[in-house]
């Protein structure tokens, strides 16, 4: 019993960490305009077709090397999907950003839907995947048994917490960063004091699609598979992340997303695989109800 919760803890954790940086996109966008959007988890789901394209191209011009194959999968998915990012902000966010909270919600919706229906008409309703791409893993010895971490398992928790780390050191320490902060604290004042805080917002959906592209070639490498639907289930969990967590908190998206992703590795192993998304949603509505704003957030405070 030791060594199957051991692994299932590392199991949660690989799988929380891409929660965690799909939950970024959300956290950061409703703590700069105090919305959600919806349809971040599509932007993941793009990202992971970009993820297939990318390898699939690199690997018919000769790269075979892990290294130089990741890292130009990587760096194409992030900049195709930052560029997702920008356009979604300009056409479902930015000409609503003045009218009722209702209009950009159903905007983002639409962008959603868009999305799954361009997918699944450019790359077909079957489910694609793309083959393993790192062989073998670590047996570490507990007792007489032991517990296996493949190496895609520790190269997904590895760049996951630098991608984490490097978007933390934006965050605090860049004029970007600052900028951010600024906006999210008070969008009038900071744009009087010369910030443009429209393009501070595209900054912040391009930064959250990046997030999400990373996500996407993580969980594309880690499982193979996936589909134009993708983006839902996968959406609403990280959603879930960010509330747990504390939603606009950069580190309550992380903290919420390990949370979450061990959580439900447990419930699987333990009680039933069957109902572990139905888990993710009862623990949403948990919180919503007991805990709204999250481990690490505050309570909303009325500005007069």
């Amino acid at each position: 019993m030791d060594v199957f919760f051991l692994q299932q803890i590392i199991n949660g954790l690989t799988l929380g960490s891409v929660y965690g940086l799909i939950a970024i996109g959300y956290t950061m966008v409703y703590g700069i305009i105090g919305m959600i959007n919806f349809a971040h988890g599509d932007v993941y789901m793009i990202s992971a077709y970009l993820a297939a394209i990318g390898l699939a191209v690199l690997s018919y011009f000769g790269v075979e090397s892990f290294p130089f194959l990741i890292l130009g999968t990587l760096v194409f998915t992030i900049v195709v999907t930052g560029v997702y990012g920008f356009v979604i902000e300009r056409i479902a966010y930015k000409p609503l950003r003045n009218s009722t909270r209702l209009a950009p919600l159903i905007s983002a919706i639409g962008i959603s839907l868009i999305l799954q229906n361009y997918a699944q008409i450019a790359q077909g309703p079957n489910q694609q995947g793309v083959p393993t791409l790192l062989e073998g893993g670590l047996h570490l010895s507990v007792g007489s048994d032991f517990v296996q971490i493949t190496y895609t398992k520790i190269f997904i928790l590895v760049a996951a917490f630098t991608g984490m780390a490097a978007l933390t050191y934006i965050i605090k320490f860049t004029k970007l960063g600052r900028m951010c902060r600024a906006t999210q604290q008070d969008r009038k004042m900071a744009s009087i004091l010369g910030i443009n805080t429209d393009r501070v917002i595209s900054y912040v959906f391009v930064i959250g699609a990046a997030m999400a592209a990373l996500a996407g070639v993580l969980i594309t490498v880690n499982f193979g598979t996936f589909d134009f639907y993708a983006g839902f289930i996968i959406g609403i969990k990280a959603f879930t992340a960010a509330v747990l967590g504390g939603i606009g908190s950069l580190p309550g998206a992380m903290l919420g997303g390990i949370i979450l992703g061990v959580s439900e590795s447990l419930f699987a192993g333990l009680v039933n695989s069957d109902y572990k998304d139905v888990f993710s949603f009862t623990l949403l509505v948990l919180i919503l109800i007991f805990r709204p704003q999250g481990l690490l957030g505050r309570p909303l405070v009325a500005k007069v």
